[in-house]
């Protein structure tokens, strides 16, 4: 599952980061600017690609990068694998830039740290610029996941997909009757305080589900603008919150917490139920439930490249990219559950995952997920702008001071 590991940042890039901040950043240009028409098909020699995960989207695709690697050594010679969260992630990148060189090759996104990456301008632009490496690619795409790519507003390219949630995930032993609207949630919390719980949006899948979800389930007036179409949802999470002990800052913590008693109802998604379950983090009886009104919010990870990168390392990134699409790949991404079901493109079904996938979703898969995804409305997640704007009102109005 995704672990949050210490910022990456050192004291050098720490001070470049600070030197760019007064000065402002210096521009950060290849030889050939990146253009599309001198970007090769193949590198000049083998690189070797240094790659940040900060969406836990290893877990799906190392291994379809793993076998690029071992199949094409012509294109890259090693592969390097970091992780960090996704608030880290952008000032890592703006310090590198700052200093005149990418170190970092290739970042593995969720729809959070995309937000921020674009509101940033710290990747390039992959679209148009690029679609010949990419033909046919929002045709091959899966309609959810189409939908999910065009937030990446060309400067990502979407390489897993799933319904996502919101879900509520409780222990049947200590919640025999769940809730089954928010008002319900609301006075179970008000009569359980401290049991149930959420992580920080910023920072969760299962707590930006959520956010963004509620306001399908209360009915706000918009539920694409968190600014001024959310007052339903606001008030909701406000009154929540006074029921609420405090806000891990990602989602293993909640899970834990599930496990050991400490919470008894906590956000959840499809993967984020099944993941846990199959590793034994949660135990296996846990149940899920929806809340009336529920519709999904879909969820993405994407791949993108940080500006500053050589036109050589830029050609090892996009043949892995477009390799990391192939339905052969993307069966890969079913993995143990975590991103439920996990292929972005079309025709990529269970029977051509592997044995080990096939054999813990046997197990640990539930049954009315199928139902559930093909009857219930699809919501794209919020665009980089407003998740952005409803992270930092969240953190704000509601997380602040409660926040570990």
């Amino acid at each position: 599952m995704r672990r949050t590991t210490k910022s990456l940042l050192g004291v050098p890039a720490l001070a470049a980061l600070l030197v760019a901040m007064a000065c402002g950043a210096p521009a950060v240009n290849t030889p050939s600017g990146n253009a599309p028409s001198t970007v090769p098909d193949k590198p000049s020699q083998p690189v070797e690609l240094n790659i940040l995960d900060v969406a836990g989207n290893l877990q799906l695709t190392q291994g379809m990068i793993e076998e690029f690697q071992k199949a094409h050594p012509e294109i890259v010679s090693k592969v390097n694998f970091t992780k960090a969260t996704a608030p880290e992630m952008p000032g890592k990148l703006k310090a590198e830039q700052a200093g005149g060189k990418s170190t970092t090759h290739l970042v593995l996104t969720g729809t959070d740290g995309l937000a921020n990456v674009i509101e940033q301008k710290l990747v390039l632009q992959l679209q148009p610029n690029f679609n010949a490496k990419f033909p046919d690619l929002e045709k091959n795409y899966l309609e959810p996941a189409a939908k999910m790519h065009e937030l990446a507003q060309g400067q990502g390219i979407t390489i897993t997909y799933y319904p996502s949630g919101p879900l509520i995930e409780f222990d049947p032993a200590k919640v025999p009757n769940p809730p089954k609207s928010a008002q319900e949630l609301l006075d179970w919390a008000k009569a359980n305080k401290g049991k149930f719980q959420y992580a920080q949006p910023a920072n969760s899948g299962p707590g930006r589900t959520f956010l963004m979800g509620l306001p399908y389930i209360l009915g706000d007036k918009d539920p694409k603008d968190p600014a001024n179409g959310w007052d339903k949802t606001w008030a909701y999470l406000k009154e929540l919150g006074q029921y609420v002990d405090y806000y891990p800052k990602g989602t293993t913590d909640t899970m834990k917490n599930l496990a050991n008693g400490t919470s008894q109802i906590i956000a959840s998604t499809t993967g984020w139920d099944i993941n846990p379950r199959v590793l034994g983090t949660v135990p296996a009886g846990m149940k899920v439930g929806t809340l009336d009104g529920f519709h999904w919010v879909t969820d993405a990870h994407y791949a993108v490249i940080p500006k500053g990168v050589s036109d050589d390392v830029l050609a090892a990134d996009l043949a892995l990219i477009k390799w990391m699409l192939e339905p052969k790949q993307q069966a890969k991404a079913y993995d143990k559950g975590y991103f439920y079901p996990g292929p972005a493109v079309k025709d990529v079904t269970l029977d051509m995952a592997p044995q080990d996938s096939r054999d813990a979703l046997a197990k640990f898969g539930r049954p009315e997920y199928d139902k559930l995804i093909e009857d219930n409305p699809k919501e794209t997640s919020l665009p980089a702008q407003q998740q952005v704007a409803a992270f930092q009102k969240w953190d704000r109005e509601i997380g602040s001071g409660k926040i570990k």
